[in-house]
């Protein structure tokens, strides 16, 4: 009996130590700092641009620091891409609620995301208008992930225009994916002309 107690305590020695809940927090916390500064970055400089060496640079980290976050540097490039998707869901899409509907829904969010230019989340504008032209040419999981992402803001549109023709304030024959279609479109060139100029008027000359 006493051996067995004697394994048992010496067993309990070797154990690995449990890391403590504040390791945990600290290195959910880190992990957070480096992608926000990395999607910060990407508008600036492109995915393509974004490497762990300029982004350790960037925020003051050694290169081993980030390497224990992400192993690659796709790993990086997606895990950023989720973190300006969760940015633009809270800052953009969430402010425009459910109720509205139709034509308000559609100028509600137009006007979320004009705000969110002008509060210069990111230095180079929508994260999204910079990062796509970048990753047309290039297939993979970035790609994918940014273009599924671009569908379900389109789909935003989609729904308001929908609600907006069994409202009877469209034509019952309006082709609503056109419609989606240039709508984004000219949000994105609205964003371009505000990176370029940071002229609000451009703003007030799409709404």
């Amino acid at each position: 009996m006493s051996s067995m107690k004697a394994e048992k305590n010496e067993n309990h020695e070797n154990a690995a130590p449990v890391p403590s809940r504040k390791a945990r927090a600290d290195g959910i916390e880190s992990r957070r700092t480096i992608l926000d500064a990395a999607a910060r970055l990407a508008t600036v400089q492109g995915l393509e641009g974004l490497s762990i060496g300029n982004l350790a640079q960037h925020i003051g980290m050694s290169k081993s620091g980030l390497y224990a976050h992400f192993k690659s540097k796709e790993e990086l490039e997606l895990a950023t891409i989720e973190t300006a998707a969760e940015i633009f869901e809270v800052d953009v899409i969430r402010k425009v609620p459910p109720s509205v509907e139709g034509i308000p829904r559609v100028m509600a969010l137009c006007e979320a995301f004009f705000e969110h230019l002008l509060r210069r989340i990111f230095p180079g504008g929508c994260f999204f208008a910079t990062v796509a032209a970048q990753l047309a040419p290039r297939p993979g999981r970035t790609r994918d992930r940014v273009m599924h992402l671009q569908s379900t803001w389109v789909a935003q549109f989609l729904l308001a225009l929908r609600q907006a023709r069994e409202a009877g304030d469209l034509p019952r024959d309006a082709d609503l994916h056109q419609l989606a279609f240039e709508i984004t479109a000219m949000l994105f060139r609205a964003n371009f002309a505000w990176i370029v100029s940071e002229d609000e008027g451009d703003r007030k000359s799409v709404v």
